[in-house]
């Protein structure tokens, strides 16, 4: 049996099953900006806000200004976070199964590693976004509220320019069931579709993503120390960005004194909320 070709083919099939999960699979792929390049560093400097003085021309000081100091700030994201899991497959695992136990734990590992990215970037959105918006009683299980929070988001963004990128909002599953009555009662149209259909995945024009509960917590999640418990993000898609720079490692290692297989995988993650954009990631608040 060829090994070394094995596990080179092996390798290849992970890497681009990893980086297809992470592009499709993950709700922060569909409202953050991507870096996938080789940057472990992005600078994004920002100067000091202008503020613009109104004078009457026929007031006695008109003609004349006063000089305001510029300074320049630089805003940084650093990849500082991997995400890894490993472990040891022996070979009489291998050779007693009836299936490729090999394979069965890549899908495992990518699943996993995937779910750990996104919930590092919303928790990450959540934490950083200065935004914020508190439900009525009863959050998005309740169907009476739910047309009011997304019409809340909607106004916490509304005037800006970066509002036309979309906008989004983050729940979790156990939420979902105030969401759907509410789209099943909300008008003709809209009504129609969601009984007929199912949830379409946005309300007046707030695109709706949903996640398992128990992705916003408080925790320390690598580098960064969170406390989202009990909420919930939503806000203007693009006005942040996650670098996964593509270097994804997967080796299988021969480890001596035990048979078979111990098999790595490593993936690295950063995130900024930009400092001049954060009012436009909304922290949500369950009441």
């Amino acid at each position: 049996m060829n090994t070394i070709a094995d596990t080179a083919y092996r390798g290849k099939w992970f890497s681009t099953m990893l980086q297809e999960s992470l592009k499709y699979s993950l709700v922060a792929e569909k409202i953050c900006a991507v870096d996938r390049t080789e940057n472990m560093f992005i600078w994004n400097p920002y100067g000091s806000a202008a503020s613009v003085t109104t004078q009457n021309i026929s007031g006695g000081s008109q003609g004349t200004y006063s000089v305001s100091t510029y300074t320049s700030t630089v805003d940084t994201l650093t990849v500082t976070d991997e995400f890894i899991y490993a472990e040891q497959i022996y070979d009489f695992e291998r050779v007693m199964q009836h299936g490729d136990i090999m394979q069965s734990r890549l899908d495992e590992i990518v699943a996993k590693i995937a779910i750990a990215v996104d919930k590092f970037v919303l928790n990450s959105l959540c934490e950083d976004g200065t935004g914020e918006l508190d439900t009525p009683p009863g959050g998005f299980t309740s169907a009476a509220n739910v047309l009011q929070i997304i019409a809340d988001i909607s106004g916490k963004v509304a005037g800006y320019a970066e509002s036309y990128k979309g906008l989004y909002v983050v729940v979790e599953n156990t939420d979902v069931s105030g969401i759907i009555l509410a789209g099943a009662g909300a008008g003709f149209s809209v009504a129609d579709a969601w009984l007929n259909n199912g949830m379409l995945g946005g309300l007046l024009g707030v695109d709706i993503y949903v996640v398992r509960s128990g992705t916003f917590v408080s925790d320390t999640l690598g580098s960064k120390t969170v406390t989202n418990s009990g909420h919930r993000v939503g806000g203007v898609k693009g006005v942040t960005t996650y670098a996964q720079p593509q270097n994804i490692i997967y080796e299988e290692k021969s480890v001596s004194g035990k048979t078979g297989k111990e098999i790595m995988a490593v993936a690295y993650c950063g995130f900024a909320a930009w400092y001049q954009k954060k009012t436009l990631t909304i922290d949500i608040t369950i009441k």
